[in-house]
Formats: C-alpha cells, structure tokens, sequence
C-alpha cells in the first residue's frame, strides 16, 4: 500500500491521532469512523493508510531531545568463564521450548526440564555465565518463578545491571537484597538507619533478610524501632523474616506481637513461638492440650482418652488459637488440633506414662479421636523439626496401611519425610514403593535429595518394570516417569538397556501400552546420558588432564 495515498485526509499531526486510530481499529470502521474520513466500505482502507502514515511520523519525527545519560558499565564479574562444550549445552538449554501440541513426547529429552539442574551444578562449580547468553537466561527465569534463584545466583551481578534497564527483567531487582540497591555496610549504623527509615519497601525486606541472616538480635532491635507505625501487611513480612535464626531472645518482641491488632500478624507470632519448646507459649499450650489427653487405665489395653475444649477463650485467642471453625469441621476438634500442634512434643512421654514416641503413637485412642490427635502430632512434629516423632508417625514403609501408624494423608507424609536426614529419607520412601508401588509415591519421590540414591533408583525402577510387565495403564506412570529422568543417577543408564524393547502385551493390557513403555523407557534412558555429559561439561579440568566425577 502506498504511504502516500492522496486520499488520506486526516491530520496526523495531532496529539491524540495515534490513540483515535487504536480506537476505531480496536471497534472496527462500522462501530467508530477513522479521524478525517467518511463511513463506508473505503473506510477499513483508509484506517490503514492513515495508520502507515503516523507510523512513520511516530518514527522519523521526533524531536530533537538531550542525550540521556549512559549506562554505568557493567559489573566485573571474577568467576571463571564456562567451558566451551558447556557454553554450548547452555546456549542449547535455552532454545529449547516445549512444543504447544499434546500428545507423545517421542524419545527426545524435555531440555527445559533438566536446566534446573544444568544451573545448580554450574553454581556449585562457581561459573559465570558466558555474557550473551544473559538475556535468554532472564527471559526463562520470567516465564519460570522456579528457575529464578538459580538463574539469578548463576547469572551475577550483570543480571541487576541488565534488569535496570528491561522492564521484563524487574523481578531480578525484586529478588535481589535490597531490590537491586547495593546495601549498606552493615558496620554503619547510621546507613543501615537511614535506609530502613527512608529506603523502599523492598530494600527494608532485603536490610533487615541481611542483618538477620548475620546478627540477629540486630535485626529484631531495628525491627522494633518502626514496629508500631509499620502498616499491617508490611509488619507480617517483617515478622516473617525472624524465622531466620529463630530463638529464645526473639520471645519477647514476639510475645508483644501476640497483642498486634492484626490477627495474621498474632497467628504467625504465635506459629514462631510454638516453634521455641522453651517459650512462655508453649508452656500455656502445653497445660492446655495435656487436660485435653489423657491415659486411661480403665481398659484392658492402657488408651488414651480425649476430651475436647469445651469453648475458645480470650486467652486461647492470644495465643494464636483461630475460634471460627472452617465449613464442615466441628469446633472442637478445631480447638482440639490447633491446642496440640502448638503444644511441645517433649510434654507427651511425661503426661502418658514415659513412654517413648513410638510406643504413644501405637497406643489405641477413644472415641474415633486417634485421626484428629495423629494429625496434630504430624503438624508440631514438622514445625519443631523433630525426627523422633516423624519416624513414629511414619512407621515402617512395609506397614500394610499405606501411611504407617499416623500419617493422614500423603501431603503429611512428605512433610514428616523433609524433618529426616536424606540418606533415611531416601530409604524410607525406597521401602514404600517395594511394597506399595508407585501410585502413591510421586509425591514422596519429590521431597526427596537429588540425585536418587542407588536403592531408591532401583525401586523405582523396579516398580516401573512390574508396572510395564502387569501391561499397567502406561500414562499412570508419565509423572514418575518425568522425575525419574530429572532425578535417577545417570550412572543407572546402563541397567535400563534391557527395558528399551517392546514387550508382549497381556491381553487385558491397554492398547499400545509397550510400545509407550519402550518410548519412555528410550527417553528415560536418553536423557540419563545426556545429563552424564553435562556433568562431564561442567567439571573444571583436572591438574593430571582428567575430569573428576560428579552428579547431577
């Protein structure tokens, strides 16, 4: 189309011409006539013409303005470079991009999926990023909050210098200490003063993450001096960072908090003094949840009995209790859990004869309370990070209930799974899958340390193998599958050689099952390999010319 069509009456010119042609291009010619033409069927052309037209003139007319100020240069960044071989991987990481169509994912390997752990593994070599590939690397930590810190951390200083200067790269200020301000040196009081009186509300968040993470009392001490004028959301956020280096010192500040006006404000200081076994808190929750159990004698079996607050008093309510009750819960039962989660787990072998955790867990329970009390013990034994009770709650993974003595569900297993050590958790979740499978283990496979370890590879591994075998619904799987290509050792490749043929279907299998089985099982095995070449990529040459050996 010509841009210089004679037919073009309007007057470009004027201020609001671009905004009117939006207009009528967002409506259509038939809803809103263009500035400066006549309705009818030559109306859309000369929407079109005009719109070329002040395009230009929003190009090439600009007015001639004073330079604005260059950039500062960029920071030095004194990591080594990355290896050749690995600059490459990631350039490849980073142009991958999940296809829009479903369907089968073929034998290729999901790259997107395995740069969480290409980044973690370059962090804890200590690389730096090859420059060009930085924009990229922001660009998929937008689109992917998961990949951030890592992306971030990786990425180094040069990600704030570049964040300050595309608006779609803000969340790099956002997750930087200080929202992307160099902080304070934080042996100056009067500058640390000055930000926290004067500075943004996320360069406070990020002082105060700062100070807390070297001196504690510190940062409680400067918390307290705006603490009264802090607005309610700002003063939860706040509140939320002494969970860092929480301890006894910080009781008082947080017994003051338990009056705070806000009640999310009373909860989470409530919820941080539960968590101190020692606190004054925890001693009233103690008193009140031990008149609520107790060990009956009566039966031939020692039980434990249960008897319910009856309401929830002022004091109850200080102390972080909620009284309303959610739809469909009684109120009892309510008081009852929220009194036991927050009281110390330390109180239950005095008040129930001094037995062990173990021996209390297995005890019988009246009256249909032994969910309701289980859950609540599952709930303080994760808040006080305590392994004895985690393991009595959990039981043996080859118990014949599926969850062990107290676990409700497996949400509560997973978190009583994160208090343990990774070796005992991997061996655990290893033994339930021996005897339960697969189907109620994704969410347990999650919390586990990556890479697998060897027992844990092979029972899973094992569990897929009986499931192909069984001719098993295959896309049941396809979540297991996924971890197990994020997660297995990539030394276990060469076990799988064997699983990569078509088997013999079952009749009573599913249409095309093995011929899914062998794909995922080529795939599985594919991207195992492919991550052993990204450790070998990522490893710093050796003094004798070899690589040492990693994981990922």
């Amino acid at each position: 189309m010509s841009l210089m069509n004679s037919s073009v009456p309007v007057d470009s010119s004027a201020p609001d011409a671009w905004e009117a042609l939006v207009t009528a291009a967002l409506l259509g010619t038939d809803r809103r006539t263009p500035p400066g033409c006549v309705p009818g069927r030559e109306a859309p052309v000369t929407l079109l013409d005009t719109a070329a037209v002040e395009t230009v003139r929003r190009r090439a007319g600009l007015k001639p303005a004073r330079a604005a100020q260059r950039p500062h240069p960029t920071p030095e960044d004194p990591r080594p470079v990355l290896p050749p071989a690995a600059a490459r991987r990631l350039a490849m990481l980073l142009a991958d991009r999940p296809g829009a169509g479903g369907g089968r994912r073929g034998t290729a390997p999901d790259l997107m999926e395995l740069l969480p752990q290409w980044l973690a593994t370059a962090n804890d070599r200590g690389f730096a990023p090859p420059p060009e590939t930085l924009p990229a690397l922001l660009d998929a930590a937008r689109g992917r909050t998961d990949l951030r810190p890592s992306a971030l951390t990786f990425a180094g200083p040069r990600a704030v210098w570049l964040a300050r200067l595309n608006p779609d790269w803000r969340f790099a200020l956002r997750a930087t200490p200080g929202g992307g301000a160099a902080l304070p040196h934080l042996d100056d009081p009067a500058e640390v003063q000055q930000l926290w009186q004067e500075g943004l509300f996320a360069e406070r968040v990020g002082l105060l993450s700062a100070l807390r993470a070297r001196e504690p009392a510190a940062a409680r001490e400067l918390l307290t001096t705006t603490w009264p004028t802090e607005r309610a959301e700002d003063r939860l956020m706040f509140l939320d960072s002494l969970r860092s280096g929480l301890g006894p010192q910080d009781e008082p500040f947080l017994e003051q908090a338990l009056a705070d006006r806000s009640r999310n404000v009373r909860a989470t200081a409530a919820e941080l003094l539960s968590a101190l076994p020692a606190s004054a808190l925890a001693a009233r929750m103690a008193v009140r949840a031990g008149a609520c159990v107790a060990l009956d004698h009566t039966r031939d079996t020692p039980t434990i009995s249960v008897e319910a607050p009856h309401e929830c008093d002022a004091g109850m309510e200080r102390d972080g209790v909620v009284a309303k009750a959610p739809a469909g819960r009684g109120e009892r039962s309510w008081w009852f859990g929220q009194l036991v989660e927050a009281a110390p787990l330390g109180t239950w072998p005095g008040r129930l004869g001094g037995r062990t955790p173990g021996e209390i867990v297995a005890l019988p329970v009246t009256d249909d309370w032994q969910g309701e009390l289980h859950a609540a013990w599952c709930r303080a034994a994760v808040r006080q990070r305590d392994g004895e009770w985690a393991r009595a709650l959990l039981g043996s993974p080859s118990a014949p209930e599926a969850g062990g003595p107290g676990a409700v569900s497996l949400a509560e297993r997973a978190k009583l799974l994160g208090t343990l050590g990774s070796a005992e958790r991997a061996q655990w979740v290893a033994g339930f899958i021996a005897t339960h499978g697969l189907s109620e283990a994704f969410q347990l496979l999650g919390v586990c340390t990556v890479p697998w370890s060897g027992p844990l590879g092979r029972a899973v591994v094992d569990a897929l193998n009986i499931a192909r075998d069984a001719g098993s619904y295959p896309w049941s799987f396809s979540g297991v599958m996924g971890l197990a290509e994020r997660c297995l050792d990539p030394a276990e490749a060469s076990r799988l050689d064997g699983l990569l043929a078509i088997p013999d279907e079952p009749e009573d299998a599913s249409p095309g099952a093995g011929g899914y089985w062998a794909e995922a099982f080529q795939r599985l095995v594919t991207t195992l390999r492919l991550r052993a070449a990204m450790i070998e990529e990522l490893e710093p040459p050796s003094p004798s010319g070899g690589t040492p050996s990693g994981g990922v």
